[in-house]
């Protein structure tokens, strides 16, 4: 029996990042300790970071090819071969409703971690995913991510 390691952060603990390596570190570390089908929200500005945590996270479930922001497809999936790896960025997303009817649910179910960014929306649908909210710091190296939930 294998037993997940905890979440890297705790609810309302907060950790600087120093760099592109950490960013990617930490959504390792989030891969290794999410357990099968859960969904983890990002949160921040543009350019704050969610991707990048994002290439760490699917990168470290075996996907070697490139992980982009899926903004203008609204979702990306990756056949990774540690298990898929579905990537949605709701920014655009006037209604959660249009995420429902591409599939969202059944996407969702077949994955082994979704990354959903900007999903405030769909919090209520998902009551135990963890909210990290990540954001520019003076240094534009570093972010403070901060664990919502």
């Amino acid at each position: 029996m294998s037993v997940t390691p905890p979440l890297p952060l705790s609810p309302g603990e907060s950790r600087v990042l120093r760099g592109l390596h950490e960013q990617h570190a930490l959504g390792a570390a989030l891969a290794g300790a999410l357990p099968a089908g859960s969904v983890l929200f990002l949160e921040g500005e543009l350019g704050a970071g969610k991707t990048s945590l994002t290439q760490g996270l699917v990168g470290a479930h075996g996907f070697t090819e490139p992980v982009t922001s899926p903004t203008y497809a609204l979702m990306n999936v990756y056949p990774a071969p540690g298990g898929q790896v579905l990537h949605v960025d709701a920014y655009r997303v006037r209604d959660v409703q249009e995420l429902f009817e591409m599939d969202l649910d059944e996407l969702v179910r077949g994955s082994r971690v979704s990354v959903i960014e900007w999903g405030e929306g769909l919090y209520a649908e998902y009551p135990d995913a963890p909210i990290l909210r990540l954001e520019h710091q003076p240094d534009p190296e570093m972010r403070l991510v901060t664990r919502l939930r």
